[in-house]
C-alpha cells in the first residue's frame, strides 16, 4: 500500500497543501522550520489517529482554525481508496472513507499503516517505561485496530479506581463503603487489566526474535540483544514497584506469564490487589497492574537503559521500530497492506556505517517517505524523488503534478 496525494488544510503550518507523491522512495528536503515534519506526521496521523510529535491534537490545527483536515488517495494493488479525517478543537474528530458520510474518527484506524522513525525515538531506550507501553499499545493497535478499547477501557477503570483510593486517603479511614466500592472496581480493573496484559505479553513474544534479527542487520551483530516483559502482576506475590520510586517497574522477566492462561492470570492479578491493598491506599494510587509494567531491553545481558553507547542505544531504537515493521508485513490478517515508512530526519542522527545498513533494509519497501535538511544525509543508494519544501509549501518545481500552496504569514503555524 502506499499514499498516492496528500492534501492538508489548516494542518500546523499549511493553510492548503496539494501534494502527488506515489510509491518508492521520496525525500522532502528543505531547511529546518520549513515544515518537512509536518507533511510526513499528517501521513501518520492519517494511519494511526496520534501523532509521534505531540500527545494532544490542538497543536495540529493550525493557529486561529477550528479544525484541521487531512486527506489521503491510498492505492492498494488495483484497489484505492480515499480517507479523510477531520481533527476539531471542540468537538470530536471525524472522518470519512471514500466520501461517504461522516463516521467516528477511529474507524479510519488501520486503513493505512506507517511505521514512524524519528529522533524522538531516543526516548523508546531512555525514557521512563511509559514510553515503552505506549509503544507496545501502538504497536498493537496498528496490528489490530479494534485494540485501541483494550487500553481505553482499561485507563477509564483506572481512573476511577484511583479517585477511589484518594478519596479514601483523604477521609484518613477506610470505611465498609470504600471497602465495598474497591472490591467492585478490583473486579472491573482484573477483567479489563487481564486483556491488556495478554495482549502484551503475546506481542512481546512476537517482537523478540524480530528485535534480535533487526538489531544484527544494524550492527556487527558482536552482542547479543533481547527484550522481556516484566509485570506488577507477579506469581511471587512480590510488590514488582520499588517503593523508593513507584513510577519504575522492577527489572524482572515476566517469570512464565505469557504462559498463563487468562484465567490464571486474573487470579494473579486479583491476589496482587488484595494483598497490596494496604499500600495502595497508604499512597492513594493503584500499585498493580498493567499501568506499571515495563518492557525491559538488554544487550550483551545488561540493561540498555544506563550501560549502553549512544551509537548502540540508537541501533535498538531503531530495531524496535524495524520489528514492528517486520510483524505488520507478516501479519496475514491483511495481506496487501505494507506499511509505509516514515523516516523523519532519522539520518543526520546516524553514523555512516549504521545509515548504510539502514538504507539497505528499507530499499526495497512499497513506500518510503524521507525528510532532510542536507541531501547528503541520505545513502546514495536510496535513489527516488526529490521534493523541496519551502517556507509554506513545496517547490512546485520538484511537485511535478502540482496542486494548490498557500502559505501562511510568517511565524503562524507550527512547523517542524
Amino acid at each position: 500500500m502506499y499514499v498516492e496525494h496528500l492534501s492538508l488544510t489548516g494542518f500546523r503550518s499549511y493553510e492548503q497543501l496539494d501534494v502527488p507523491i506515489g510509491p518508492g522512495i521520496t525525500v522532502f528536503v528543505g531547511a529546518n522550520g520549513v515544515g518537512k515534519t509536518n507533511i510526513v506526521e499528517a501521513i501518520g496521523y492519517l494511519a494511526t489517529l496520534s501523532s509521534h510529535r505531540t500527545a494532544t491534537d490542538r497543536p495540529l490545527v493550525t493557529f486561529g482554525h477550528e479544525r484541521a483536515i487531512i486527506r489521503g488517495k491510498l492505492v492498494r494493488g488495483t484497489q484505492r481508496t480515499s480517507v479523510e479525517v477531520e481533527i476539531n478543537v471542540e468537538a470530536a474528530n471525524r472522518a470519512r472513507i471514500n466520501r461517504a458520510n461522516p463516521v467516528r474518527a477511529r474507524n479510519a484506524a488501520g486503513i493505512l499503516r506507517s511505521v514512524v522513525f524519528a529522533p524522538e525515538d531516543l526516548s523508546l531506550v531512555k525514557a521512563d517505561p511509559s514510553v515503552r507501553r505506549r509503544y507496545l499499545d501502538e504497536v498493537l493497535v496498528a496490528l489490530l485496530p479494534h485494540q485501541a478499547s483494550l487500553r481505553a477501557d482499561y485507563d477509564r477503570v483506572l481512573k476511577q479506581r484511583n479517585a477511589l483510593l484518594k478519596s479514601a486517603r483523604a477521609a484518613g479511614r477506610f470505611s465498609t463503603t470504600h471497602e465495598a466500592t474497591l472490591d467492585v472496581w478490583d473486579q472491573h480493573l482484573v477483567e479489563a487489566g487481564v486483556l491488556l496484559l495478554s495482549a502484551r505479553l503475546r506481542l512481546v513474544e512476537q517482537l523478540r526474535p524480530l528485535v534480535v534479527r533487526a538489531y544484527g542487520q544494524l550492527t556487527d551483530g558482536s552482542k547479543g540483544v533481547d527484550i522481556h516483559y516484566s509485570s506488577s502482576v507477579s506469581p511471587s506475590g512480590e510488590l514488582l514497584v520499588p517503593d523508593d520510586d513507584p513510577g519504575i517497574a522492577a527489572p524482572v522477566r515476566d517469570e512464565g506469564l505469557a504462559h498463563l492462561p487468562d484465567s490464571e492470570l486474573r487470579e494473579l492479578f486479583a491476589a496482587d490487589l488484595i494483598r497490596h491493598r494496604g499500600k495502595e491506599l497508604d499512597r492513594g494510587i493503584s500499585l498493580v497492574g498493567p499501568h506499571r509494567d515495563e518492557l525491559g531491553l538488554t544487550l550483551g545481558g545488561a540493561p540498555v537503559k544506563g550501560y549502553a553507547s549512544h551509537g548502540e542505544t540508537w541501533s535498538m531504537a531503531i530495531a524496535l521500530r524495524l520489528a514492528s515493521y517486520y510483524l505488520l508485513l507478516e501479519d496475514g490478517r491483511t495481506p496487501g497492506a505494507e506499511p509505509v515508512l516514515i523516516l523523519d530526519d532519522v539520518f543526520a542522527e546516524l553514523d555512516v556505517q549504521r545509515r548504510s545498513r539502514l538504507a539497505a533494509i528499507i530499499g526495497s519497501a512499497e513506500q518510503v517517505l524521507i525528510t532532510a535538511a542536507v541531501v547528503d544525509d541520505i545513502p546514495e543508494t536510496l535513489t527516488g524523488r526529490r521534493i523541496r519544501v519551502v517556507p509554506g509549501g513545496i517547490d512546485p518545481v520538484d511537485a511535478t503534478g502540482g496542486g494548490g500552496v498557500s502559505a501562511l504569514p510568517d511565524g503562524a503555524g507550527t512547523d517542524d
